[in-house]
């Protein structure tokens, strides 16, 4: 895998499949940023997809968030926001994507793993797919994902998820419908996901884009608010407590 990750898809049977992987616990850097969002918005025009699957390489870590290693790199706050606006960018793609995105969440999520599970619209989990949002303990927040968790689980778990940043287990994540189904083993979420996007490929692309068009109803705003809050994780990540955190969870 090359190090800044990869991301490959293909459409079979009217149902496109999404794969993003990175050698770091598929930690997401700001070229697999631009990939993931450039190929959603492929699969959102192609005629001959009518779903999007989307899911990650290897068995135990679904996505471990932002990079730490381009973190470290932030130089300004004009770099800053830049980084975090590959998020921003990536949340408003899924959300004004045409086609219902299936999510397949085969392990742990961390931050903006959270935020592209929250920005799903259908959502299949291991019972080992436990969920944080580790923002606070860095020194900033979870802003640029927090209009989409929010949007998913209530305010109230949201904040629980955002000032208790330690692991909230897959029930967890089920019962504040953030995960929609949770399953024993890899091998009944891929039979369940094979089955769902199967169906889902023979209902009308027209009426399902509607549905989304529904389900997503008061969001238009969020290319303004979530660049606001990009520059916010940009300001507060240069400073000396999150520089000092990055530097020290680096060298363990």
């Amino acid at each position: 895998m090359e190090q800044h990750g990869t991301v490959s898809s293909y459409v079979r049977d009217k149902v496109a499949v999404i794969t993003f992987g990175h050698p770091k616990g598929n930690s997401l850097p700001s070229k697999l940023l631009k990939l993931l969002a450039d190929e959603i918005e492929k699969a959102s025009g192609n005629r001959n997809a009518h779903v999007v699957v989307l899911r990650s390489d290897g068995a135990t870590t679904f996505c471990a968030g932002a990079s730490f290693d381009e973190l470290l790199k932030l130089k300004d706050a004009k770099q800053s926001k830049e980084f975090f606006m590959g998020f921003a960018n990536l949340i408003n793609t899924m959300r004004s994507c045409q086609k219902f995105i299936v999510t397949r969440v085969q392990g742990k999520a961390v931050g903006g793993g959270v935020g592209i599970i929250a920005a799903s619209d259908y959502v299949l989990a291991t019972n080992t797919a436990h969920v944080k949002l580790s923002e606070l303990s860095i020194g900033i927040g979870p802003f640029v994902v927090g209009p989409a968790v929010e949007r998913k689980i209530g305010k109230s778990a949201f904040e629980s998820l955002a000032i208790d940043s330690d692991w909230h287990d897959a029930f967890w994540a089920k019962t504040t419908g953030l995960f929609t189904k949770v399953y024993a083993s890899i091998t009944e979420l891929d039979e369940e996901i094979h089955k769902l996007a199967e169906h889902l490929a023979k209902y009308s692309p027209d009426a399902m884009a509607e549905m989304k068009k529904m389900f997503w109803e008061g969001t238009d705003n969020w290319d303004k608010l979530l660049e606001k809050r990009a520059e916010i994780s940009g300001r507060l990540i240069l400073s000396d407590f999150s520089k000092n955190y990055l530097k020290n969870f680096s060298s363990k």
